[in-house]
């Protein structure tokens, strides 16, 4: 890419806008900005995910996720400077393959999932609302300024790439998924 931080704080920001890679400036509330930032979330969050499954020795989910890391870096670079086209409809198809692949290891589902069980599978899940946040912000922007079609289909999967995870965490820690029971109607009473 070429450019690189030589200083943290430049108080360019201060009045509430921030800097495009083309120098262009853009209010901090701008959609692309927001969605920008939704990504970096999103990677911050994939980080502390990748950080407890390499403390757990979860390597073969570890080494199938640590890639999509740099492909949200990328897919920010991409939103700063839309010229920056990384994402490539193979990268959608390589989230397709692994969500199948680890499908196949799977019971089928009969319940709805909830977050839980241990603290990785719900770390997973926070990732997966995450991505749909991100997700979220991506339509936002495209109503605006139409975003590559992989862009919109490689964050959809990422979702559904962290849903997979954390049922495969639970499968390699030998912990029980929590599923959703439906509470009973409450009783009224008639007095």
């Amino acid at each position: 890419m070429g450019y690189r931080i030589s200083k943290v704080y430049t108080g360019t920001g201060d009045a509430g806008t921030t800097g495009m890679a083309d120098g262009q400036r853009l209010a901090k509330s701008h959609p692309r900005i927001e969605t920008i930032g939704e990504l970096d979330m999103l990677n911050s969050q994939l980080g502390l995910l990748l950080a407890q499954l390499q403390l757990q020795g979860l390597t073969d989910i570890f080494d199938s996720l640590a890639p999509y890391q740099h492909l949200l870096f990328d897919l920010g670079g991409e939103l700063a400077m839309p010229e920056y086209q990384v994402l490539q409809a193979a990268h959608i198809q390589q989230l397709e393959t692994l969500i199948d692949r680890w499908a196949e290891q799977l019971s089928p589902l009969k319940d709805f999932i909830l977050p839980g069980g241990s603290v990785l599978i719900a770390q997973a899940h926070i990732c997966r609302c995450a991505a749909r946040t991100a997700e979220r912000r991506c339509q936002l922007l495209h109503e605006h300024e139409p975003l590559r079609a992989e862009v919109l289909g490689f964050i959809n999967r990422l979702s559904d790439v962290f849903f997979v995870a954390a049922r495969m965490i639970a499968l390699h820690e030998a912990s029980h998924e929590v599923l959703w029971q439906a509470q009973p109607a409450p009783v009224v009473s008639n007095e």
